[in-house]
């Protein structure tokens, strides 16, 4: 569990599109084998820690034959931004990915000061 100790809790969200390989037979579309997408994000306002950030599928366009296979994760959060990382494996068939997500940390407000 997280706990944060600050008074002032930010909340960021957004929605990214990862990819659209299937109009120019991109490596997710066309490609076999193991395939990895990553997409920076960053937020508006930082955070003054890494907060938990989350996310999920908001659009995913597959073809219909070959097995739908993937995993979507975030990684390297700071209080500036995250990753977020998608990958496939075998034989999917991967068009489009657009993956949504929220952020909730502790964020400086007015009452926030630092004694040196």
């Amino acid at each position: 569990m997280k706990k944060l100790h600050r008074g002032a809790l930010g909340v960021a969200q957004g929605d990214t599109l990862l990819f659209s390989d299937f109009a120019d037979d991109g490596e997710m579309w066309a490609g076999e084998g193991e395939r990895t997408v990553r997409r920076a994000v960053r937020f508006d306002e930082t955070f003054l820690d890494p907060p938990v950030v989350q996310a999920w599928l908001t659009m995913w366009d597959i073809s219909n034959a070959a097995n739908a296979r993937l995993d979507v994760r975030t990684t390297e959060v700071t209080g500036e931004g995250f990753t977020i990382e998608f990958r496939t494996w075998g034989d999917s068939r991967i068009a489009r990915v657009r993956v949504g997500w929220l952020a909730i940390g502790a964020v400086r407000d007015d009452d926030h000061w630092d004694i040196d």
